[in-house]
């Protein structure tokens, strides 16, 4: 296997949610294993996602997990996604969506370096950018 660089997010005791909204908007296959998976079954967070992994055919892999009891889940606004392609149906179908239950925090429209681009919040709070490069002219 060839190294690769890709997002590890951690959610607040809505990781299962997050992902399987993930899959939905991107598709490709989701793998979760949860903490009772590997550890008590009835302890207090056997249910809640130890690791999670979508990988889709275009290459795009997400993981996540939820935090832990005892362990502080401290979200912030340092990172962000970035979806960017020249196919521009599947880019505004994931802008699409993305952006349902997120908030729109710049609408995804043409730019001054030609480019149509957007940025959200996702409901999960996970800030997104969706870049759909122009054909040059």
């Amino acid at each position: 296997m060839t190294s690769r660089l890709n997002p590890y997010i951690s959610f607040s005791d809505n990781a299962r949610d997050a992902l399987e909204f993930y899959k939905s908007v991107v598709g490709g296959t989701l793998t979760l294993n949860t903490f009772g998976e590997y550890g008590p079954p009835d302890a207090p967070d056997a249910d809640k996602i130890m690791h999670g992994l979508l990988e889709t055919p275009e290459g795009f892999t997400i993981m996540g997990a939820d935090t832990p009891t005892g362990m502080e889940h401290k979200p912030g606004n340092n990172i962000a996604i970035s979806l960017s392609g020249d196919d521009a149906d599947a880019l505004r179908g994931y802008w699409e969506g993305l952006s349902e239950g997120g908030n729109v925090t710049m609408p995804l429209e043409k730019q001054m370096w030609g480019d149509e681009f957007g940025m959200l919040v996702d409901r999960f709070g996970i800030a997104w950018m969706v870049n759909i490069s122009q054909p040059p002219s």
